[in-house]
């Protein structure tokens, strides 16, 4: 079993990767083609900190969740603080790209710190990784040279403001660039949510349901080989409804049939469907139809 090597800070980080200086104790700003001699390759690696790789001309490939990844041209990879990440990479010495490393400490009080968990691509697996074009690439490297050109000045009571300011700009893009994604990938999303309409209807057909309680997002996203988030997410943009309310969608129509079909109390029905607890169910049921499943059964 491989070694998991704890980067604990950017001072850390820097010397891993043989930069010269920290300008900054919880931000850095790395151009790939000027790191030398990095001897962590085929090595487990975790970090306290945030991460945004773009990663040009370089062969290898990383291990990021439950598979692999393949490096390609233009592609950018967010690491939340605390995931495990393999790198196997090879020719190091033609590597280019950038990267840009902070601490949650940096933003923290923040607007940014606040909204930090909105930016769900930070949990994505890497074969949800973001493909960008050549105009957005320029962007985000623009974006990348205000935090480094902000770094190099003599730090003030406006620094944290600036450079906070330009990484929320920078996260902000790639929500845009994501949605773009989305919307390109228009036809194998349908797939997608046809399988999750499959996956979801043949665990309520199941004995599963009775077993092992409600159908999870998690539960759907691994038969899909996704993230939970990356489901979701893909589920919005699609049809306006996360993936949990398509879930609740499908419980709901099952407790429409199973009420009017049957003579069974609201409590069995509630069980049959998954529900722990019968108020649960009654809660859900009033919530998504305006009525409770005792109403909706004696105005049918």
């Amino acid at each position: 079993m491989n070694e998991i090597y704890r980067i604990e800070n950017i001072t850390q980080l820097n010397q891993m990767m043989n930069q010269t200086a920290t300008k900054h104790p919880l931000v850095a700003v790395v151009d790939f083609s000027k790191v030398k001699d990095f001897d962590k390759s085929n090595a487990k690696i975790t970090s306290s900190f945030y991460s945004v790789m773009l990663k040009e001309k370089c062969e290898g490939s990383i291990k990021y969740g439950r598979q692999y990844y393949d490096f390609q041209d233009g592609t950018l990879i967010f690491i939340g603080p605390e995931q495990v990440i393999t790198m196997d990479i090879e020719n190091k010495e033609e590597a280019e790209g950038w990267g840009l490393f902070f601490h949650p400490d940096l933003i923290r009080g923040t607007s940014l710190g606040l909204k930090i968990r909105e930016y769900s691509f930070f949990s994505y697996d890497t074969n949800e990784a973001l493909h960008i074009s050549e105009s957005e690439k320029q962007t985000f490297v623009e974006c990348l040279k205000k935090i480094e050109e902000e770094l190099s000045l003599n730090m003030d009571k406006h620094s944290q403001t600036l450079i906070v300011s330009n990484i929320e700009l920078l996260l902000n893009y790639c929500n845009r660039y994501y949605d773009r994604q989305f919307i390109t990938r228009h036809t194998n999303n349908k797939g997608t949510l046809a399988v999750f309409e499959t996956v979801i209807t043949s665990y309520l057909d199941s004995d599963s349901i009775k077993t092992e309680g409600l159908p999870t997002v998690k539960y759907c996203a691994d038969k899909l080989n996704l993230s939970p988030n990356y489901l979701s997410d893909l589920m919005k943009k699609e049809t306006g409804k996360n993936a949990q309310e398509h879930i609740h969608f499908h419980l709901i129509e099952r407790a429409k049939n199973q009420l009017l079909s049957s003579s069974g109390s609201i409590s069995e029905i509630a069980y049959n469907l998954g529900f722990e607890y019968p108020q649960y169910f009654s809660k859900m049921f009033k919530k998504k139809t305006g009525m409770t499943p005792a109403e909706y059964r004696n105005s049918n």
